[in-house]
């Protein structure tokens, strides 16, 4: 837009011509045409091809000596494009044309001088414009990237952080769990071991119900233990680390593992995830020529995913399986697994051995 203000006032300025000359037909076509020329340096990008257009036009001028009011008009663009020497030549030839072909006025000839000035500080001045904006983008772009980097490095460390908080919490519950069992644990069977012995020995009466009592206590107190320690254990499995763990110990060939899951996940989806990935690791390894497997757990809105499958060509008669119940061992612990958990697993051989299991969040844990 402001370009085009600009072309349109030195257009202006070259039409001062019309108070020192008649317009004529060859006025008005060589009014078009620096139209035309001024319009071609907004689409023209080859610098060579614009500069021959602006020297045909100037060689017009020759011929037709109308065009010569417009030079200036025409210069604004070479001069935009640092193109000096055919604007340069054009100044020249109107110097040579005015005087010698029209004998025009002084005053004319000082008009057009002026709008080559005008042309000149205008292009110079949009050229520092769009050096400026070019550098304000550059450096915008600078900043959007490296608030970006930034970002993404923010988010990588919180979920680092998050991380670690997470395996700390889970380091805490084993030994919390650890330290009941071996203290607690082992204290209240020492306890339990002598009320029973109390009550073997005991020949009084009046305290056989006191010892009964004990007796109940302690061992409700140990099956309280008991569960408590299950719980903190269960509670302190980390699937993501487990998974790979399983992988680490397979060595029959390499694995690619993607984990894209949340951490709080159901404690039976886990250890089922768990035990499946063991069993379909196991049975590339006995059953498969599969030279690279694949294991991926994905979390979804609805639903969470474990897949397990490998390239190889051919599955052992010891593995195949039937759609009406040929399963092996492994297979059929695995369906049973899934199927307490109310989910769904496919098997499938094509293009090497792939087990989908998929379990519902709405009716896990």
């Amino acid at each position: 837009m402001r370009y085009i203000l600009n072309s349109g006032c030195i257009l202006l300025l070259c039409m001062f011509s019309l108070f020192f000359t008649k317009p004529d037909l060859y006025y008005v076509l060589a009014f078009l045409c620096t139209l035309i020329i001024c319009s071609a340096d907004l689409f023209i990008k080859e610098k060579r091809l614009y500069a021959a257009v602006c020297i045909v036009f100037f060689v017009a001028g020759f011929f037709v000596p109308a065009f010569t009011y417009f030079y200036p008009a025409a210069c604004f663009g070479l001069f935009r494009r640092k193109q000096f020497l055919p604007a340069c030549a054009s100044v020249i030839l109107y110097c040579i044309l005015e005087p010698g072909l029209r004998r025009s006025e002084p005053l004319l000839i000082c008009l057009e001088l002026a709008g080559y000035a005008v042309c000149f500080l205008l292009a110079s001045a949009i050229r520092e414009r769009d050096a400026l904006q070019d550098t304000l983008k550059r450096a915008m772009d600078d900043s959007t990237e490296r608030d970006l980097l930034l970002t993404e490095k923010n988010r990588t460390l919180m979920e680092k952080q998050d991380y670690e908080i997470y395996t700390a919490t889970l380091r805490e519950r084993n030994r919390i769990a650890r330290e009941i069992h071996d203290n607690v644990g082992h204290l209240l069977s020492r306890s339990i071991l002598l009320a029973g012995a109390a009550k073997t020995v005991n020949q009084d009466e009046t305290l056989s119900p006191t010892l009964d009592s004990l007796d109940q206590t302690l061992n409700a107190a140990m099956d309280n233990i008991r569960a408590s320690v299950h719980d903190l254990r269960d509670e302190s499995v980390n699937l993501e680390d487990a998974v790979q763990a399983l992988i680490n110990d397979f060595t029959f060939c390499p694995v690619d593992y993607c984990y894209d899951a949340g951490r709080m996940i159901p404690r039976e989806i886990k250890y089922s995830f768990i035990s499946i990935a063991k069993e379909a690791l196991n049975n590339i390894m006995r059953h498969s020529n599969a030279d690279r497997a694949a294991v991926t757990i994905r979390e979804h809105p609805g639903l969470y995913q474990l897949c397990i499958e490998d390239n190889g060509s051919t599955v052992s008669e010891s593995n195949k399986f039937s759609k009406t119940g040929g399963d092996g061992m492994g297979l059929s612990n695995m369906r049973e697994r899934t199927e307490k958990l109310h989910g769904t697993i496919h098997i499938t051989t094509e293009s090497g051995f792939r087990i989908l299991v998929t379990i519902p969040k709405k009716t896990s844990g």
